[in-house]
């Protein structure tokens, strides 16, 4: 995937400020973690619920188990699945996940969901076109109270199950981490690919700055992110 970059070299001063900013980041995130990726109270508090979920998702909806089962027309094993794993996972708020199960109650929603999530992780075309059909996708879910199409919701079955290259968007945390990393994160509330791109050129720049604490993976890159913006983690 390939993101935007600027037409013009930031000046001495500016790129110096930028420097100090992600060594202030990296400050923050070693006082909380000072073993780094591979500190014990990061993968007990941040890394280890996370990649569990992914874990069981391979058991249970990895692509030649997914791929079984859309054939059978088994939609609604497939939606309670995706959203069973997740459930053990703190990553959506409560609203959201009762927002997802009632989207998913009706045949109708776990047909949609069932096939649009396939889709969007192992069907064909560019990145932007998955995405792009995984947004209308799921704000095409039937709603009962609460709107189906967030950030967090388009973007955490996506994270589980292949974390090598999906990212979790929490806005206002993201938000937040970006401008004190010093990274320009254009940022749409309604979901789109051009967000979601920032999102992950946001990612990769801290794996870049990062690489000598050998992040593994985007459950790493959203976890530092989420100690810099998340106020569970004051300055």
């Amino acid at each position: 995937m390939i993101i935007g970059k600027s037409d013009h070299q930031p000046s001495r001063s500016h790129a110096n400020s930028l420097v100090a900013r992600v060594k202030r980041c990296r400050r923050k995130f070693l006082t909380y973690y000072p073993g780094g990726f591979q500190d014990p109270d990061y993968d007990k508090l941040e890394r280890g619920y996370k990649e569990a979920a992914h874990v069981k998702w391979e058991e249970r909806l990895n692509p030649e188990a997914f791929r079984s089962l859309l054939k059978k027309g088994r939609y609604p094993e497939i939606a309670a699945a995706a959203v069973r794993i997740e459930s053990r996972t703190n990553l959506l708020f409560s609203f959201e996940k009762m927002a997802v199960r009632d989207a998913i109650k009706s045949p109708e929603g776990a047909r949609l969901f069932a096939k649009g999530l396939y889709d969007f992780l192992h069907g064909p075309g560019t990145p932007e076109k998955k995405f792009a059909h995984w947004i209308d996708t799921v704000g095409r879910l039937p709603r009962k109270q609460t709107r189906v199409l967030t950030w967090p919701v388009a973007t955490v079955f996506g994270f589980i199950a292949q974390p090598d290259r999906h990212f979790f968007l929490k806005p206002t945390v993201t938000r937040l981490a970006a401008e004190r990393y010093g990274y320009d994160f254009r940022y749409r509330s309604r979901p789109d690919f051009e967000t979601y791109a920032g999102a992950l050129g946001f990612a990769e720049k801290v794996r870049r700055d990062m690489k000598d604490l050998k992040p593994k993976d985007m459950i790493d890159l959203q976890g530092f992110i989420w100690v810099l913006g998340s106020d569970e983690y004051p300055d």
